[in-house]
């Protein structure tokens, strides 16, 4: 494959449109609310959306649970408002990726229906059924979302696997009559006119035997099983390679070793895929996100650094922060606890990221530094994982308080990133005439788009100049990786070279000074020549040559 592709060059915005634009009044977004917001889209810079999914839902799980690949959510709109949306995206010159759930669907889609209707359905093997052991489950394979992994059908006594919601089945891809069936709504949605996939937990639709098996044993984990490359080979040989698209998967068991299997530059799987490392430094290892262990930055560092220099040459890197399964960016690996280093932690992130090799992915709001929300109550929230979690961990094996549980939801529940896109000081921010499914942030009448559009210090703006920068400078996109400083706690800083060219990446990740930070530490043969591309503080620093001082949560880019 030639070593230049759009997707390489591109910036993805990932649009969650429950709480994107609502043009109805329901206090839910739709597609039309997205149509709406194209302008303000192109202003921004980027080049392809990633819609989080649209398809028809019970919404137990806020969409990922589809009871039909091929039609729209009533709340969403009609297939002719995706359609309406798709020409006037591609007018703009704005690509649209698909959410592709194919690890599991609702309980509600008829191809579930017709599989729990009896043991010799035709399409009972299109889902995992297995015998119970011993009175309980097939074995103790566990649910991502707490419990266990199975749930018995009284109607033909057996257990269905489902990794995630009870009602969320998973999909059996060892029956290749399945297969086939997901690969033809995949061709129906390429021949309409999408530009890609972004796939969902495709990591973890190969089961280990481990997990298939009833014998009350202990359960290897669905994620990750090298079997699903043979699935990936299949579905880009019969169906992706057929179109000049853009596909990344969602891939939380990868490795800088297992990436360059599905991410390769021979093009054989996907183009890219989402890794999970950066995600878990502040996690508990025993209750991950549910007790919070602080912030990093020497590991965040060590595994971004690692995933750049690994992927160099061989495969490519998706760059994000945070999407609609992650907190806040701002609140998390940045300070929101004033205005002042709300604005200036957040195009710090933004920097340090957009100067990396691989495609970034902003996710809506990012643009304007949103933030964490602050739920006080369950009656706040309305995720199934929190609920299941609450139940689980507080409720059921008391191993967490109720404060505990709420300053976790607070830190890394996904709800934060579902509050609705601030637009304006307006009524619901903009977002409804309506009552929002969510609450807005109570910060969102100094926090929106319409205060930030037209002020050149704003985060928004400063987004634009890094996609501006990013479509002008090769060595941006292609450049190598090198860490600098690698055991300082409170810089990350990185060099970047391509055709003679070099980029130097100056992040301050504290609210502190930093100071005595010499040239040569920074550069090779000096720092004569370089010049400042982007900073987040006003004018360049009065120093000559390099400056020795770095302020709190400042950022500078210098290409030489």
């Amino acid at each position: 494959m030639s070593n230049k592709q759009w997707w390489k060059e591109a910036v993805v915005y990932q649009i969650y449109p429950r709480s994107f634009q609502d043009t109805s009044g329901s206090g839910i977004g739709g597609l039309n609310g997205v149509t709406q917001r194209l302008d303000y889209l192109k202003d921004l810079g980027i080049d392809v959306i990633w819609l989080s999914p649209v398809y028809k839902s019970p919404n137990v799980d806020n969409g990922y649970d589809i009871s039909d690949y091929q039609a729209i959510n009533p709340e969403f709109g009609a297939m002719a408002d995706f359609d309406r949306l798709l020409a006037e995206a591609h007018k703009r010159g704005i690509r649209i990726v698909m959410d592709l759930v194919v690890n599991h669907s609702s309980d509600q889609h008829p191809w579930f229906i017709e599989s729990r209707s009896s043991l010799d359905n035709p399409k009972r093997d299109w889902y995992i059924w297995r015998d119970g052991f011993a009175g309980g489950p097939p074995n103790d394979l566990t649910s991502v979302f707490s419990g266990s992994a199975w749930e018995k059908d009284e109607k033909t006594g057996q257990y269905y696997m489902h990794n995630f919601a009870v009602a969320q089945p998973d999909l059996n891809w060892a029956n290749p009559e399945l297969r086939k069936a997901v690969f033809d709504m995949m061709t129906w949605w390429l021949d309409k006119g999408i530009d890609g996939f972004r796939m969902d937990v495709i990591d973890a639709i190969a089961k280990p035997a481990s997990a298939l098996a009833a014998n009350g044993g202990k359960a290897e984990t669905c994620f990750g099983n090298p079997l699903l490359h043979e699935y990936l080979k299949e579905m880009n040989q019969k169906v992706l390679s057929r179109y000049d698209i853009m596909t990344v998967g969602e891939a939380s068991s990868a490795t800088v070793k297992t990436a360059p299997i599905y991410a390769g530059h021979d093009g054989a799987e996907v183009n890219m895929v989402f890794q999970f490392e950066h995600t878990w430094i502040d996690h508990d290892p025993k209750l991950g996100k549910w007790r919070y262990a602080g912030f990093d930055l020497l590991k965040l560092k060590e595994i971004l650094s690692r995933w750049q220099t690994a992927l160099h040459g061989k495969a490519w890197n998706s760059l994000y922060w945070d999407n609609h399964d992650q907190p806040r960016a701002v609140s998390r690996f940045g300070n929101d606890s004033t205005e002042e280093l709300r604005v200036l932690s957040a195009k710090m992130l933004a920097a340090c990221l957009h100067m990396m090799e691989g495609t970034p992915y902003i996710y809506q709001g990012e643009e304007l530094g949103m933030t964490n929300a602050p739920f006080k109550t369950l009656d706040d929230c309305r995720d199934v994982e929190i609920f299941n979690a609450y139940r689980d961990l507080v409720k059921g094996k008391g191993v967490l308080t109720h404060d505990e549980m709420m300053d976790a939801v607070q830190k890394l529940g996904r709800d934060n990133a579902r509050t609705p896109m601030q637009w304006d000081a307006g009524v619901n921010a903009g977002f409804s005439t309506g009552t929002p499914w969510i609450g807005v942030n109570p910060n969102y009448k100094t926090v929106n788009a319409a205060a930030q559009i037209q002020d050149p210090a704003s985060v928004f703006s400063f987004y634009k100049q890094l996609i501006k920068l990013r479509k002008e400078r090769p060595v941006i996109v292609h450049g190598d990786y090198e860490l600098l400083l690698p055991n300082d706690k409170r810089l990350f800083v990185y060099r970047r070279n391509f055709e003679g060219k070099t980029l130097l990446v100056i992040c301050n990740f504290s609210a502190e000074k930093v100071e005595g930070i010499k040239p040569a530490d920074l550069w090779k043969n000096g720092a004569a020549g370089r010049k400042l591309l982007i900073g987040n503080y006003a004018g360049e620093p009065a120093e000559p040559g390099e400056p020795s001082l770095i302020r709190p949560y400042e950022t500078r880019v210098y290409l030489r």
